[in-house]
């Protein structure tokens, strides 16, 4: 089997693996995906986050409100501080000051009144307040409320004199309203009112119920407005003790500019008091001040006159939203993409995140209820978990790859592969390489001798003990061919050393087998040595094969080369082989020359060179000068050199030298056949 094709094999199997060890982990990361969910969907119910999430709706709220000039459908008549100064009341309210304002403003041809004063106990005054009521032609709406619905205001005996109250102005065109309205916990008024059984019309919807529908039942958002100049409010308000001012009435245009003010409008009359019938509502956020009750009635009126009622988003687009803000967040900490590819994608969902909810508020959806916090919270959980659960799996995953990929490549090179995962694309480029190639002496014969099982163990500890060898070295493995380990230097990374590590490595890939035959158990027959040979050039690198199959490899004539010389030592009866292309660019000075010999199949001669590393220097160099001399036909040399291996019987590669010197065919070289 092909090296890179056993890599990927044990890829894949890292995968499975660290599935299985991640059982938990995943278990886990569910657990915090589903919760991510559920707080992305229900964040409006969970303590904290629904602080967040109301405070996020009232920003939202006011930034993208309709900024409007004064409206002039809508007045307010108000009793202020100063009211109550000038009639030395405070509690209950002048009433003779309201029956005067009643009078005129019911003269003034008002389209519409709303009075948002509770008359709940018995004034000296009341007989002429029943009066104005009784005598009003304009639709008029006076504030009512119950023990049920207002049982922190309303005691049963102001009730009953309500009751009482009423029925004292019936027949005629003063009716009933419910001015009942609900802040949130947090003391905000947000939405409409509860509709209740057997309570009146609320006041906005009994002021225009002949101007829009679909109010009656409406309990969402109030949609508030905020004002287009600062100097000119939404809702003009005028101080009700001017209507009771009989001196102001006397100016005929006085009257008239008082006439053309309420003539066809909606007229609310409330107070305007300090500390008393104050809301807190989204308008804070602008203004930083509380809003009247009876202003919070005069932006209702407002909505429904412009019929604006935001669109209620039904439950199941909030469970798709959540869901889909969880699957994004799952896969971008899950996606094995580049830092800034993965920046942009966090930066663009949480834009999106954050945007939507405005958008939405922006086109009269009513985004009470939808979980802006609990989206940006959600999605954080489930990045954290996802992020956290990929990583660690990928650790593992990358930590099985890189112990797979390390038993043919460097730690460097596997990390490399590891890091761009692009590099295993079936491609290739021209290379200079140096390559290895080594042979077991023997082994084949061997192979046939003993039991499988023996010759599976045998090989198998060989090869793992080259293996070492060239990983050691930074070397990369090509392949295994039976006993024979091809490696090679220069590629996929290349570095300055690499002739120098691909020699040493040569000779310890030599040095590695003769340990081997040396501890092979008792009873397998002799094992013969390792060759090997070392060659220099151009080859062609990289993933070749098909989609099912690929194997990082070189291809070209240096792999031949190397081959040939691991074969050659044979005949020169050498142990290791390495060309002069090898040896120039290898910086050791252990070589020693063995003449010029064409390889078999090859036309050339190729200068042939054995490393000797435990040769002395002084007797290496002299060696080389003699030996150079030798080649270049120098007899004496060559007389000289035999007379050396004379002295030296055990040097089988110095005898087989002088051999090939005295045999050189005439250009200085010799045929191996």
């Amino acid at each position: 089997m092909a090296a890179s094709d056993w890599v990927r094999h044990r890829v894949d199997d890292a995968i499975t693996v660290a599935r299985q060890l991640g059982v938990g982990r995943l278990l886990l990361t569910i657990l915090f995906i589903v919760m991510a969910v559920l707080l992305a969907r229900f964040s409006w119910n969970l303590p904290l986050a629904i602080d967040a999430e109301r405070a996020l709706y009232d920003w939202r709220h006011v930034m993208t409100a309709q900024k409007v000039d004064q409206d002039d459908r809508i007045v307010m008549v108000v009793y202020t501080d100063e009211t109550l100064a000038a009639t030395g009341k405070r509690s209950p309210l002048d009433r003779t000051v309201l029956a005067k304002a009643l009078r005129r403003l019911d003269g003034f041809g008002a389209r519409s009144i709303g009075i948002d004063i509770l008359i709940d106990q018995p004034q000296p005054e009341d007989a002429e307040l029943i009066a104005a009521f009784q005598a009003m032609k304009t639709p008029t709406h006076l504030a009512y409320a119950s023990a049920v619905t207002a049982e922190d205001k309303i005691k049963p005996w102001q009730q009953e004199f309500l009751d009482k109250l009423h029925s004292m102005i019936v027949p005629g065109n003063v009716r009933k309203t419910s001015i009942v309205i609900e802040a949130d916990d947090d003391n905000v008024l947000r939405s409409w009112p509860e509709v209740r059984p057997n309570e009146p019309k609320r006041m906005a919807t009994a002021m225009t119920a002949q101007r829009a529908s679909g109010f009656d039942t409406y309990q969402g958002s109030v949609v508030y407005r905020v004002p287009r100049y600062v100097e000119r409010p939404v809702f003009a308000t005028i101080p009700i003790d001017t209507f009771a001012e009989d001196a102001i009435f006397a100016n005929p245009d006085a009257a008239e500019l008082f006439r053309q003010q309420i003539s066809g409008k909606y007229v609310l009359v409330g107070g305007h008091i300090q500390d008393i019938d104050l809301f807190e509502t989204p308008l804070n956020k602008l203004t930083g001040k509380p809003t009247w009750g009876v202003e919070v009635f005069a932006h209702m009126v407002a909505q429904q006159l412009d019929n604006i009622l935001p669109l209620q988003i039904p439950g199941w687009v909030h469970w798709i939203a959540a869901c889909a803000v969880v699957a994004a967040a799952t896969t971008t900490a899950a996606s094995n993409t580049r830092p800034l590819f993965l920046g942009l994608a966090i930066i663009a969902q949480f834009g999106a995140i954050t945007l939507i909810p405005f958008v939405a508020q922006s086109r009269a959806i009513d985004t009470q209820q939808l979980s802006a916090f609990g989206w940006l919270a959600g999605w954080v959980l489930t990045f954290a978990a996802a992020g956290t659960a990929a990583r660690a799996i990928g650790s593992e995953q990358r930590r099985y790859a890189q112990n797979a990929l390390g038993r043919y490549l460097p730690r460097d090179i596997a990390a490399e592969i590891l890091r761009n995962p692009e590099s295993l694309a079936l491609q290739g480029e021209k290379r200079e390489i140096f390559v290895v190639f080594t042979d077991l002496e023997g082994f084949t014969k061997l192979s046939h001798a003993i039991e499988p099982e023996m010759v599976a163990t045998l090989l198998n500890r060989y090869l793992d003990m080259l293996s070492d060898v060239v990983l050691k070295h930074g070397g990369t493995i090509d392949k295994f061919v039976g006993d024979a380990v091809v490696a090679f230097w220069g590629a996929p990374i290349s570095r300055p050393d690499d002739g120098e590590r691909a020699a040493r490595a040569a000779v310890a890939m030599h040095e590695a087998g003769e340990n081997f035959r040396r501890s092979v158990p008792d009873g397998v027959p002799a094992i013969g040595k390792t060759r090997v040979g070392l060659h220099f050039g151009d080859a062609i690198v990289g993933n070749f094969g098909g989609e099912g199959r690929i194997q990082y490899t070189a291809l070209g004539d240096s792999m031949n080369t190397a081959a040939r010389l691991e074969a050659a030592n044979k005949q020169t009866h050498s142990s290791v082989l390495v060309s002069r292309e090898a040896v120039e660019r290898a910086d050791l000075n252990w070589y020693r020359p063995l003449g010029r010999v064409v390889l078999r199949g090859r036309s050339t001669p190729v200068e042939i060179f054995e490393p000797v590393p435990n040769m002395l220097s002084e007797d290496r160099q002299a060696f080389v000068a003699l030996a150079n001399r030798a080649i270049r036909g120098d007899v004496s040399a060559i007389t000289s050199l035999a007379e050396e291996s004379d002295k030296a019987p055990g040097d089988k590669a110095l005898a087989s030298f002088v051999y090939r010197l005295g045999h050189q065919e005439k250009g200085g070289y010799f045929v191996l056949d």
